[in-house]
């Protein structure tokens, strides 16, 4: 029997990353899944994550937006490298081959 002390010594709790933190993204290997979640105000909101090693990478919109300019100029692209500027509100990304 494992006691609450133990449980909590242990404990780790989920954290959801940003795509930006991977070096590089294979546009291929890995799914896109929807999830919701509550704000501190206690409205819900939905974003999509890509599970990749068992972890969960958030995939801002404005970064499919630029995935979906960068298939459309070159729809061979396999690979891509998200870049991420600020924090908040005021984060701004970049994604380049």
């Amino acid at each position: 029997m494992v006691s609450l002390k133990e449980t909590a010594q242990g404990y780790e709790p989920k954290q959801t990353l940003n795509i930006a933190d991977l070096d590089v993204v294979d546009l291929e290997a890995f799914e896109i899944e929807d999830r919701t979640g509550t704000d501190k105000k206690g409205k819900d909101f939905s974003y999509k994550v890509m599970v990749a090693n068992g972890q969960e990478y958030r995939v801002p919109n404005t970064v499919l937006e630029e995935i979906k300019k960068i298939l459309a100029l070159k729809p061979d692209v396999k690979k891509v490298k998200v870049n991420k500027k600020g924090s908040g509100l005021a984060t701004r990304y970049t994604v380049s081959v």
